[in-house]
């Protein structure tokens, strides 16, 4: 019991419990209730300076007492998220080798290609190109250069081949972190004959598509009365585009082809436009439109004069002051989206957006901002969060039994967080509902899905329930102890 995660509970073993279980002796006389050992754990983490600090601390206790870590998260959602999520994270996975302790899950690479079926579940490692994780000795992933063309789709095939051999047509295989030319080939390869979910295509567009419903009831106006702008056209950038395209086409019943054009992206190279149309890839080749060349993002501001403004670009501060001031001049409420990740990769800072619009953008960013005071007024910055609709979207997919992902259950998760902002959030500056209350809005969410699903005829698990808020609530996971006897 004491080495097993799933059941230690340390301290919080009853004396019957001890006797019962041979533990006596193996700890120390103390009794300790799971809610004292939460305060003792808060107060041991909030000693650390180094956020990494804090993210080992919880990934140590995560592999000791899983009940306790899960307790943790959850009534400290708002204060831990950015600590085993965004930001921290991607630290993390830049310092996995200095910082692994023990396996979690099974790890699948080009040395197991054809014993696949022995390898789930899965981290899958194809090399890296990275010269410093190359040279580094305490690097434990695969030391060569990554595998690409055959090489690698064979090992994808023979894995997705596994998962639904071993697992059946129900088995949920979400895609994370993928490079954008393997993660667009691949959700359009197995969405037909998988059960596939791509958070950073998906995910990340749903979410945002929430985020601008929301904001509409601030800056008034449907999705298609404006104009949008991203900089940044890759897997996240395309993915939220293709979003709110499809969300206007639903409203408006206009063809997705003339939805797009409300819709502008810049690249590495400028303006995506028709000219540029043969050297594009094949996922950027919908957004050429027909414009004179620009090369700056000022200059697209200037030219096409959108209303929102959205950073999925990975390049921190792109939106300058010139570029917020230029939005600011023709819009009374500009929308500025700087989502990129981690903070300092932001396209502008939240204290950025608010004094260069005079106080008056409304803003969200993919990173955590604190509240800025702008002129006697507190704003507090939205986060763009994916995870404010995967664990809800997954939810929704494994409760309803659906057995393909549509993208009408994705429109389905955004206007269920959307509608769960109040008219107390928006006099704050909030276009996301506070992350306090997690649990409710996934389950919001993952009853909105699964009745999508069950409306387009996707789900297996039948007969539907009755109320399928409290189906998602009563499947959820609760970490509180159990008793041994």
């Amino acid at each position: 019991l004491l080495r097993d995660p799933r059941h230690n509970k340390g301290l919080a073993f009853s004396e019957a419990e001890r006797d019962a279980h041979y533990l006596r002796g193996l700890l120390p006389p103390a009794l300790a209730s799971q809610e004292l050992q939460e305060k003792k754990m808060m107060h041991n983490l909030r000693q650390y300076t180094v956020p990494l600090q804090r993210y080992i601390a919880m990934m140590d206790l995560q592999e000791r007492n899983e009940r306790l870590f899960y307790k943790l998260l959850i009534d400290n959602v708002e204060e831990l998220l950015p600590v085993v999520y965004t930001p921290v994270v991607g630290e993390a996975c830049q310092k996995y080798g200095s910082i692994y302790r023990r396996p979690q899950g099974l790890y699948i690479s080009l040395k197991d290609n054809g014993s696949m079926l022995q390898c789930l579940p899965i981290t899958i490692d194809v090399g890296t190109n990275n010269e410093t994780l190359l040279n580094d000795e305490f690097y434990i992933g695969l030391r060569q250069k990554r595998a690409t063309g055959e090489e690698y789709h064979e090992l994808l095939e023979e894995f997705m081949t596994a998962v639904k051999q071993n697992y059946g047509e129900k088995v949920l295989t979400q895609f994370e972190d993928f490079a954008n030319h393997n993660a667009f080939d691949l959700l359009a390869k197995y969405s037909k004959s998988h059960l596939v979910f791509n958070d950073d295509i998906q995910g990340t567009a749903s979410v945002v598509l929430a985020g601008l419903l929301a904001a509409l009831k601030v800056v008034g106006g449907t999705l298609a009365d404006h104009t949008y702008l991203f900089l940044g056209a890759g897997e996240a950038g395309t993915g939220i585009a293709d979003l709110i395209a499809l969300e206007m086409s639903k409203h408006t019943e206009a063809p997705i082809d003339d939805c797009r054009k409300k819709i502008w992206l810049v690249d590495s190279k400028g303006l995506i436009v028709e000219s540029r149309k043969e050297s594009l890839q094949h996922f950027k080749q919908p957004w050429a439109h027909e414009h004179e060349p620009l090369k700056t993002l000022l200059e697209a501001v200037e030219a096409i004069k959108p209303t929102v403004l959205i950073g999925t670009s990975g390049v921190g501060r792109t939106f300058t002051k010139e570029v917020v001031e230029a939005m600011s001049s023709f819009n009374e409420k500009p929308v500025i989206f700087a989502l990129s990740n981690p903070t300092s990769h932001s396209e502008c800072t939240a204290e950025e957006a608010y004094t260069w619009s005079q106080g008056r953008a409304v803003f969200a960013s993919g990173s955590p901002f604190d509240p800025v005071e702008h002129e006697g007024k507190l704003h507090v910055p939205g986060q763009s969060n994916n995870a404010y609709i995967f664990p809800g979207f997954g939810l929704g997919v494994v409760i309803s039994g659906a057995i393909r992902v549509h993208d009408d259950m994705l429109l389905a998760a955004s206007e269920a967080l959307a509608e769960q902002v109040t008219d107390e959030h928006f006099a704050k500056g909030l276009i996301f509902p506070p992350f306090t209350n997690i649990r409710t809005i996934s389950a919001r969410i993952a009853a909105k899905v699964a009745a999508k699903a069950y409306e387009l005829g996707l789900a297996s698990r039948l007969p539907r329930p009755d109320d399928l808020v409290k189906y998602a609530q009563s499947c959820m996971y609760t970490p509180t102890y159990r008793s041994y006897r």
